[in-house]
């Protein structure tokens, strides 16, 4: 075939689609799992949709994205929403990010919190740290970075947690000392929200169900159930079975059982890759919050995070609870673990997919998407850099 796509994710399914769209159909998606749609499945629990790979929904803030991915489930089958997180702080429930929002704290810890600001070193001009611990502090001083930012980092990442650097920190908001003063002063956050600040989610359906469609709309494109567990480069041939004239990996490249031809620099390199892997709990009890989700740096409860789904998915009842599968203690819930959930940030990585990308491009490999750039990325821009993509191979 002329395009083989390992994976049906957001971004293998969104650039095969977008490949037919243009006319092409000598191409093939493989996907080892029963059904499509990678982090973003979803499951009927309860009566009502359950994400089982955590919070996932779809950003506003990509025209083109959502215009593409409406020709799938139109517009008016989706609700939009503003985004309301929180975090919950020794049992005190305040907005999130936590910056804008400590003056929803009683006053003594607002000042607290602000001296601990004004003496860290993003405010008295010390260079930026290159490990993210030592950003924390940096950054937010040590009042927020012991009482949040710290334990709730290492309930998410895990043991991982002091070998993340800071190249990715784009993902986090950014709130500057002023704007923390600010927030205190009128009452009322001074932030830039961060992705998510307003975000569409199906009105009948969990998000799985967009990607189960645009899935569909592959027809005997897309062939499940087949795990890509050998790659030769040099043959651009999967399994031994599958060849095509150029290859995009979008799955882990920490997956596969074989990689032949690769230099021992290359298998080094994908062999340094770091993951962390979630369990995703439901509970059925209605919490009495209008929050979608809500942030738990408390290292006495093993999740990390709840997404509050009467919140956000009409007609439905309780939560799930998203924790890192090395913190998560049995209780007899309904529950899916996700392996791959969060490419890890660790210092160097960049470089080493530098390495593992060029070196694929070379032999006509592609990597794509949150796993095969090894990017945190959302659905959005996985689903962005599949168009692009797109447009790149066919010249276009």
């Amino acid at each position: 075939m002329k395009y083989l796509i390992l994976g049906a994710g957001p971004s293998g399914l969104t650039l095969a689609a977008k490949l037919i769209e243009k006319g092409i159909k000598d191409l093939l998606v493989l996907e080892k799992e029963k059904e499509a749609g990678g982090l973003c499945r979803s499951r009927d629990v309860d009566g009502s949709p359950f994400d089982i790979g955590g919070g996932h929904f779809l950003d506003v803030r990509r025209p083109a994205v959502t215009e593409f991915l409406f020709k799938y489930m139109p517009e008016n089958e989706w609700d939009r929403y503003e985004r309301d997180s929180r975090i919950d702080l020794k049992g005190r429930v305040i907005g999130s990010p936590i910056e804008a929002n400590i003056w929803m704290l009683d006053t003594d810890t607002q000042i607290e919190y602000l001296k601990a600001i004004a003496e860290a070193g993003s405010v008295s001009g010390a260079p930026m740290p290159e490990r993210f611990t030592e950003w924390i502090y940096w950054k937010l001083g040590k009042r927020i970075a012991e009482d949040y930012m710290l334990p709730y980092n290492k309930k998410m990442f895990g043991e991982e947690l002091d070998s993340l650097g800071t190249y990715w920190l784009e993902k986090l908001p950014d709130v500057s000392f002023e704007d923390t003063l600010r927030s205190c002063l009128e009452h009322r956050a001074y932030a830039r929200q961060p992705g998510h600040s307003e975000f569409f989610y199906p009105k009948k359906y969990g998000y799985g169900e967009l990607w189960k469609r645009v899935a569909e709309s592959l027809g005997d494109c897309l062939k499940t159930g087949v795990a890509a567990e050998k790659l030769d480069i040099a043959e651009k041939c999967v399994n031994d079975e599958y060849k095509a004239d150029v290859i995009i990996n979008t799955v882990p490249w920490t997956d596969f059982r074989e990689i032949k031809g690769a230099a021992p620099a290359l298998k080094k390199s994908i062999e340094n890759l770091r993951y962390s892997s979630i369990v995703t709990e439901y509970h059925e009890e209605r919490m009495d919050t209008a929050a979608h989700w809500i942030y738990y740096p408390d290292e006495e409860k093993d999740f990390h995070r709840i997404l509050v789904r009467h919140n956000f998915c009409p007609d439905s009842k309780g939560y799930w609870t998203e924790t890192n599968l090395t913190r998560y203690r049995e209780s007899g819930k309904e529950h899916f673990v996700s392996k791959y959930a969060y490419p890890l940030n660790t210092i160097g990585k960049n470089e080493l997919m530098t390495d593992i990308l060029s070196e694929m491009k070379e032999h006509g490999i592609f990597g794509l998407g949150r796993w095969g750039e090894w990017q945190h990325y959302n659905s959005d821009v996985v689903a962005e850099r599949a168009m692009i993509l797109a447009e790149e191979l066919t010249g276009e």
